[in-house]
């Protein structure tokens, strides 16, 4: 466990002195429109120095091959997108470039020079930096200690508080080095893993998915300071689905599809729309949010459900309670770690409540039922981790299919399974759900993860349950999947269903919720209309203001 943590944080790189000074040699940006109608290219930036250039870089696992031909350049204070579905080959190029794995062929050059990146370390001396998608924070430490351990030894911890201090205040990250990283927001433990690189002194920030479990506020917070850096000339080059915050964050994108470079862009010369078909390569369609009928049926009730801390870093549940209605997306919106892993264990039976009266289906007390007692009367649940929650990477996917269904769809008669009942199930739902098998036994570790979510998903949907519970249902899935698993819910809540969601993706949220609540520290806020709510008050309560709370707090 140590030796995968200090391979993942930013460590070791001779701090230069005079880092503000070295930084101000910044040169302005310039930009270009497309110029190629086969290949999407622009043209580089003319008062820049190059800083990184990728050409020809080949990628190959086995018979797959995950970056062919790649070739890519970012400059000196460039922002520079990289956009990609799944599998396009997005990680295992930025994971090349940090030194993590080796080319196959092709020519890495820094600063002019040819170069091979030997290792996380090698990329660190070199001046790239990367901030991961996952944080690697140990919660019980301060900022500060947490930074001193990606360090060379030698300086002391009060004078690295006294540098986290000037340097917090000079970029705007706002960051306190006496606090202990387990109070602090999921935004503050960002900043606290940029503060841990910048410290060595960047010349390249690399970004996985850096806005997926922000406000908007955090987010409009982070592009400050990472416009900031790159005022200073640092290279910033960010990885992310959010469409509209490229175009709003980034001078260009490249876009990589099936691992080939497809092209790239001017952002401001391309809207949303345009950069997510280069993505998948074809039109991309609209999701629209029908009209719930406003006096449907409350089909599942919450009536202050309180659940006690389970450990020591999770989140009691304080009387929450809620309604889903027929026909209707009931979204609950919150940051990562405030009650989503517990609320969901409540509302599918994984953990039950002592008292009764709790949780109702269609008026029917349900508090002590457990989760095949609750599919049996209705309810379908997809939980957020697909691999080994949702599915067993290790059994194919009519097996999987059968786990949850052994007593809805016939496949199982007098305690026996008919085996070609149990693959033709599975079958229907792949071809419902568009779900692209290698073959016909696949296992559930052979998918993608797009692939897997939309097999666990429609699984639950081709039952028609009267309420779906959902956790996170397009986290870490492609443009393409995200918006047929949307429809999918969609189309369930318009045949009578209640949809519970629980997400952390605003822009899904407001996409197809019909109302929406929010979840902050444990407590439900009441439930509002959608129509008319902006993302700045939802993103307000998801940070707390407002405590957040519901009216029975």
């Amino acid at each position: 466990m140590l030796l995968f943590f200090f391979e993942q944080v930013q460590t070791a790189a001779a701090l230069r002195p005079h880092l503000s000074e070295a930084f101000m040699t910044a040169r302005p940006r310039t930009k270009t429109s497309t110029n190629s109608a086969k290949k999407a290219v622009v043209a580089a930036p003319t008062h820049q120095t190059l800083l990184l250039n990728a050409s020809g870089i080949v990628k190959r696992f086995g018979n797959f091959t995950a970056n062919d031909d790649v070739s890519f350049s970012i400059y000196e204070g460039e922002i520079h997108a990289l956009l990609g579905e799944n599998g396009a080959g997005k990680s295992t190029f930025v994971k090349m470039v940090y030194g993590l794995m080796q080319p196959d062929s092709g020519v890495l050059e820094w600063r002019g020079q040819p170069v091979t990146i030997t290792g996380p370390q090698h990329a660190r001396d070199m001046g790239i930096g990367m901030v991961f998608q996952h944080f690697s924070l140990f919660q019980a430490l301060t900022v500060a200690e947490n930074i001193q351990l990606a360090l060379p030894a030698g300086e002391s911890l009060s004078g690295l508080s006294d540098r986290v201090r000037r340097m917090s205040a000079e970029y705007g990250i706002g960051v306190d080095p006496d606090a202990r990283v387990h109070n602090l927001s999921v935004g503050q433990q960002q900043r606290v893993e940029i503060m841990r690189c910048l410290l060595q002194n960047p010349s390249l920030l690399i970004m996985d998915e850096p806005t997926s479990v922000l406000t908007p506020q955090e987010t409009d917070q982070l592009f400050d300071v990472l416009r900031r850096f790159s005022d200073s000339g640092v290279a910033i080059l960010f990885i992310s689905h959010k469409l509209d915050e490229i175009r709003a964050l980034t001078s260009r994108a490249t876009v990589l599809r099936r691992g080939i470079n497809v092209g790239t862009v001017d952002t401001d010369t391309r809207s949303a729309r345009q950069l997510a078909e280069m993505m998948v390569g074809e039109m991309v369609g609209d999701v629209a949010r029908n009209t719930a009928p406003s006096d449907g049926d409350v089909l599942l009730e919450i009536s202050h459900l309180s659940r006690p801390r389970p450990t020591q870093f999770a989140t009691p549940l304080r009387k929450i309670s809620l309604q889903a209605r027929q026909g209707e997306i009931l979204a609950i919106a919150g940051i990562a770690g405030n009650g989503q892993d517990e609320l969901m264990e409540a509302m599918i039976g994984e953990w039950r409540a002592e008292s009764d009266g709790i949780i109702f289906l269609k008026g029917l007390d349900i508090t002590h039922a457990g989760p095949a007692v609750r599919r049996n009367a209705g309810i379908g649940f997809v939980p957020e981790e697909r691999n080994g929650h949702a599915a067993v990477p290790t059994m194919s996917l009519a097996e999987n299919n059968l786990l949850t269904s052994h007593s809805l769809d016939g496949a199982v008669k007098n305690g026996v399974i008919d085996d070609d009942a149990m693959r033709q199930a599975a079958a229907d739902v792949a071809t419902a759900f568009d779900v692209r098998l290698p073959n016909e036994n696949s296992l559930a570790s052979a998918l993608s993860g797009g692939n897997l979510q939309k097999f666990v998903v429609g699984r639950e949907i081709a039952k028609s349950p009267e309420v779906l519970i959902v956790s996170q249902p397009t986290w870490g899935v492609d443009v393409g999947a995200a918006m047929f698993i949307r429809s999918a819910m969609l189309e369930l809540a318009a045949k009578g269903s209640a949809v519970v969601m629980i997400s952390q993706d605003l822009e899904e949220v407001f996409m197809i919720a019909h109302r929406i609540a929010v979840l902050y520290d444990g407590h439900l806020s009441a439930a509002m209309d959608a129509t008319g709510l902006t993302a700045e008050k939802v993103g307000l309560l998801m940070g707390g203001s407002a405590a957040g709370k519901g009216p029975d707090a």
